[in-house]
C-alpha cells in the first residue's frame, strides 16, 4: 500500500465479499485482518482478491529483505545525486531556475507559450507531488480486466485538470480584485517548510522503509470519508491538483500580477487559463508516463520515483529554512567571495548577477556595506530578479543595470540570502573589523 486510499479500497472491497463476516485493513502496518467462513472463502481466495486489485501480498518480511530495500534506495539516491551533480558541472541546473516574465503588453497568444516555457520550473517545483499522484494509483475494479488507456492517463489528467481549474478561478479572483495578497518572504519559507517536510514523509511512505512514518499522514474523519466515498472514486489527484495552484510557485505568482493588471475576473482568469494549458504537456506527460508501464516495470520506477519525491521534499525544505532566515546551507554556493574595498570608511562590493547563482560575500563588522549589483541583459530571469536577505529585512527588486543594496553589518557569523524563491542561495560572512 502506498496511500491511506489504498487501505480504504482493499477494505471496501473484502467488507462486500461474501463469507468475510469482518475486515480490517492498517496502511501503517500493511496488514490486513479479515473475520471470515471459512466454508465459504480461504485465505488463498482472499489473496487472490487484494492481488486483483493490484498490491501483492507478501508473507512477513524478514530483516535481510529489509535491509536489501534500504540498499536499493541508497543506490537510487546516489545515482540521482551523482546525475544531478553532472548537470550542474555543465550548467543544465540553471534550465531549473530560467523562466520569462509576463509582461502587461503580453497577448493572450504568447500565454500559452509562457506556460510551455515554465514547464521545466513546474517540474522542479512540483513534479514530486505529480508524480506521488500517478505513480502506484492502483486500477479501478471496473478496469482491472480491460486496463484500457483511459484508465492509466486517468491520474495525470485529473491531476492537470485540477490544476487547470484551480489557476483560472485564481486568475479571476485576482484580476476581479485588482490587488493580490502576497506572502512575505519568511511567509513563504514556512510555507516550503511544511510542504517539504510532507514530501518528505510522503517519499518515505512510498519507500515502505519506515512504517512508522505512515502514522504522520493526514487523514479524513471517517464521518466525512464515508459520505464523500460515493463521488470521490479515486478523484484525489484532481483535489490534489486543485490545491497544488495555492503553492508559492515563481511563475505562478508572476502570472498573478499579470491577472492583477487585467483589472476583471474574465481576462485574469483567461490569462491563468491559456498560461495553465501551457504548462500541462510537460506536467502530464510526467504523470501519464509512470501509469502507462507495466506492472513490473512501474514497481521499479516507483521506487525511483519515490526517491525522487524525498529529494525534492529536501530541496523544498532547504529554500523554505532560507526563506525563513535559517543560516542551513550557505556553503552551498562554493564561488569565490565578491572582493571588497573601502571608500571614505564605506565598504563597496561590486559583482554581476548571474542566471543560476548568486555571489558569496565577506565583510567587516561595524562598518556600514554598498553591495553594488550590476545586471546585464541576459542574465535577469524570473527566478533570480528579486533577493532576499532574512537577517537584514532586506528584499530587493533587480533591473538591468546598475542595483545599490545597502546594510550595516553588526554582528560576527555567516547569513544566508537566497532569491524569493529560496532555489538559488548564497552567504554574507561578517567578520570581526580588521586592526
Amino acid at each position: 500500500m502506498t496511500c491511506i486510499s489504498c487501505e480504504q479500497r482493499i477494505e471496501r472491497k473484502l467488507s462486500k465479499t461474501n463469507g468475510i463476516k469482518k475486515a480490517k485493513v492498517s496502511y501503517v502496518s500493511s496488514q490486513v485482518e479479515c473475520s471470515l467462513d471459512a466454508q465459504v472463502i480461504s485465505k488463498k481466495q482472499i489473496c487472490e482478491i487484494i492481488e486483483a486489485l493490484g498490491y501483492t501480498v507478501i508473507a512477513e518480511e524478514d530483516a535481510s529483505g529489509k535491509q536489501d530495500k534500504v540498499i536499493k534506495v541508497l543506490g537510487i539516491a546516489l545515482s540521482i545525486l551523482a546525475l544531478y551533480q553532472v548537470m550542474k558541472y555543465f550548467g543544465l541546473t540553471n534550465l531549473f531556475y530560467m523562466f520569462p516574465e509576463a509582461q502587461e503588453s503580453m497577448g493572450y497568444s504568447l500565454l500559452f507559450m509562457l506556460g510551455m516555457l515554465t514547464s521545466v520550473h513546474c517540474i522542479a517545483m512540483c513534479g514530486g507531488i505529480n508524480l506521488s499522484q500517478c505513480i502506484g494509483q492502483p486500477v479501478r475494479e471496473e478496469q482491472i480486466e480491460t486496463k484500457r488507456f483511459w484508465s492509466t492517463v486517468r491520474p495525470s489528467l485529473l491531476y492537470n485538470l485540477g490544476r487547470v481549474i484551480s489557476y483560472t478561478v485564481i486568475g479571476g479572483v485576482v484580476g476581479a480584485m485588482g490587488s493580490v495578497v502576497s506572502f512575505s518572504g519568511r511567509s513563504k519559507g514556512f510555507v516550503q517548510l511544511i510542504a517539504g517536510i510532507f514530501m518528505i514523509i510522503m517519499g518515505i511512505n512510498m519507500l515502505g522503509i519506515f512504517p512508522g512514518l505512515r502514522r504522520f499522514n493526514l487523514r479524513m474523519p471517517r464521518i466525512f470519508r464515508s459520505k464523500l466515498r460515493g463521488i470521490k472514486k479515486g478523484n484525489s489527484p484532481f483535489y490534489i491538483g486543485l490545491i497544488n495552484g495555492l503553492m508559492p510557485c515563481g511563475p505562478l505568482q508572476a502570472m498573478q500580477l499579470y491577472s492583477l493588471s487585467a483589472g476583471s475576473f474574465l481576462k485574469g482568469a483567461l490569462a491563468m487559463f491559456l498560461f495553465s494549458l501551457g504548462t500541462v504537456p510537460l506536467m502530464f506527460g510526467l504523470g501519464a508516463l509512470s501509469s502507462i508501464l507495466s506492472k513490473t516495470f512501474t514497481e521499479k520506477i516507483m521506487s525511483i520515483g519515490a526517491v525522487l519525491v524525498v529529494i525534492l521534499g529536501i530541496s523544498m525544505l532547504t529554500s523554505g529554512l532560507s526563506l525563513a532566515g535559517i543560516n542551513v546551507a550557505a556553503s552551498i554556493n562554493q564561488n569565490e567571495s565578491a572582493r571588497v574595498r573601502i571608500e571614505n570608511g564605506i565598504q563597496i562590493v561590486e559583482n554581476y548577477l548571474e542566471p543560476g547563482q548568486y555571489s558569496n560575500i565577506e565583510v567587516q563588522a561595524g562598518m556600514p556595506v554598498k553591495w553594488v549589483i550590476h545586471v546585464e541583459k541576459g542574465s535577469l530571469n524570473g527566478c533570480n530578479n528579486r533577493i532576499f536577505i532574512p537577517y537584514f529585512e532586506i528584499e530587493k527588486k533587480f533591473e538591468l543595470g546598475k542595483n545599490t543594496i545597502e546594510f550595516m553589518p553588526t554582528e560576527e557569523g555567516a547569513f544566508s540570502y537566497s532569491c524569493w524563491m529560496g532555489m538559488i542561495r548564497g552567504s554574507i560572512t561578517v567578520k570581526a573589523p580588521a586592526k
